[in-house]
């Protein structure tokens, strides 16, 4: 990437709120996201104590508690696998749109007389990534679950650090730790991914409002913005994680509550679908510019493809000497078959830059997990065999 490109460079990480406290703190180093560092940090801080204290108190494991810690799978899936995931998943978003945002320019989407409006939201953008009201919202958020939620025996993840009496529930240390500090990292990195998707939506939809060159015959049938799709690897990570949680959870009721997983099956998709749609909604935002694009220039071409048809027609067919054969003659569009080639490229072109690609950079990680919480009952080679065939 040279020079000129690299002004057009934003991260949706780096200088937000949380990235400048962990900085602060030394979690992140001055150069670098200090992704590592921060997921053992805080995968530990989160988890560690609820274990410690599970296990000097004998409710880690069965034979003291009616459902010992371990039996949760939750609560280890969530601090040991997803937190970390959450954060290493950080380096993706950044390294995604650091690469593909400068493209637009690269590209020739932006043309020269709309570059500074790019740069205006591109400054936009920055001062909302930096903006520190919605932590602030964040912070209140949590600050409000934890208030109006009180630890009960309704919360069925915290039956295993009953003290008290049977009907008098009595939190002990593991637990309080669990319901006050490592749910609250947990949240508070789940809506971090939440608001970055939130600025990449705000980030494309001011772009598909610039007047961009988008070419109905490019051969991404995307008219030149399918290079988007790969902004999808950048939450993979983020849907592995999310989904991992789910059937953890899901996977306790399983083993130790007797529910079937075929009964699941209907929560299981609605999930799975509600999270590649939330992944996806970025790139829905350039649905009206496209649609836009394609209609004009179905019209467009066809009138093209006509014209030259008529010249053919009469060339070749009526024996009739034209007077201007500078459409027949032109290499850039050839024969008759490349004429009709270009129609069906713009007639073939996608409503969206969302492809196969795209969509399973996504489904694919979540649908790992509940592969894994199916398999408790059914075997791999019977579901994958089903899956498969429903796909056939």
């Amino acid at each position: 990437m040279n020079a000129q490109d690299s002004e057009f460079e934003i991260s949706l990480v780096r200088d937000d709120l949380l990235f400048r406290l962990q900085r602060r703190f030394g979690l992140i180093p001055d150069h670098g996201l200090g992704l590592i560092r921060r997921a053992i940090f805080f995968s530990l801080v989160a988890w560690l104590p609820i274990m410690a204290w599970a296990v000097f108190n004998g409710r880690a494991l069965p034979g003291t508690v009616s459902e010992p810690l371990l039996q949760h799978f939750g609560i280890h899936v969530r601090f040991l696998l997803a937190l970390p995931l959450l954060i290493v998943g950080e380096g993706s978003v950044h390294g995604m749109t650091t690469l593909l945002i400068p493209y637009f320019h690269t590209s020739g989407l932006i043309p020269k007389e709309q570059r500074e409006a790019f740069r205006e939201v591109l400054r936009g953008i920055f001062q909302l990534r930096n903006s520190s009201f919605p932590w602030i919202v964040i912070a209140a958020l949590i600050v409000a679950w934890i208030g109006f939620q009180p630890p009960s025996q309704d919360k069925h993840e915290l039956v295993w650090a009953n003290i008290g009496e049977p009907t008098r529930f009595n939190l002990g240390f593991g637990g309080w730790w669990l319901d006050h500090v490592a749910q609250p990292i947990f949240f508070a990195l789940l809506c971090a991914w939440l608001w970055r998707l939130i600025l990449l939506f705000l980030l494309l939809k001011r772009i598909a409002a610039l007047d961009l060159q988008i070419v109905p015959t490019h051969s991404d049938r995307a008219g030149g913005l399918g290079f988007l799709e790969r902004l999808t690897k950048a939450f993979s990570l983020f849907a592995f994680a999310l989904s991992a949680v789910l059937a953890s959870r899901l996977a306790h009721d399983v083993m130790y509550h007797g529910v079937h997983v075929m009964s699941l099956k209907g929560e299981v998709v609605v999930f799975l679908i509600l999270l590649v749609m939330l992944c996806l909604t970025p790139l829905m935002v350039f649905i009206p510019k496209l649609a836009a694009t394609k209609k004009q220039a179905l019209l467009d071409y066809g009138a093209l493809v006509g014209e030259h048809g008529r010249l053919v027609h009469r060339r070749w067919i009526l024996r009739q000497s034209l007077d201007d054969s500078s459409l027949l003659e032109a290499q850039e569009i050839g024969p008759v078959a490349d004429t009709v080639g270009l129609y069906e490229t713009v007639a073939n072109m996608r409503a969206a830059p969302i492809g196969k690609s795209a969509i399973l950079a996504v489904a694919l990680p979540a649908l790992i997990p509940m592969l894994v919480l199916f398999a408790i009952e059914i075997p791999i080679k019977e579901m994958l065999l089903k899956i498969f065939g429903s796909l056939a």
